[in-house]
């Protein structure tokens, strides 16, 4: 299997984590940590498996000169 290492959802992209999971459910936990740590996720059904994809959400902050 040959993952795409990027994809475009809602006209942002995401990337890939590198991790082919077996089952929704250990996707759906790795994809619960990423949202922990402020990140938005995608997952992906690909042939018989399971891929998470991930981006940093940007948040407001204070400007550094």
């Amino acid at each position: 299997m040959s993952a795409k290492l990027a994809m475009t959802s809602d006209g942002k992209k995401f990337m890939w984590d590198g991790k082919v999971y077996a089952t929704d459910e250990a996707a759906m936990g790795a994809a619960e940590s990423y949202r922990n740590n402020d990140f938005d996720v995608r997952i992906v059904k690909e042939e018989n498996n399971v891929l998470v994809y991930s981006r940093r959400v940007v948040k407001e902050g204070v400007p550094t000169s």
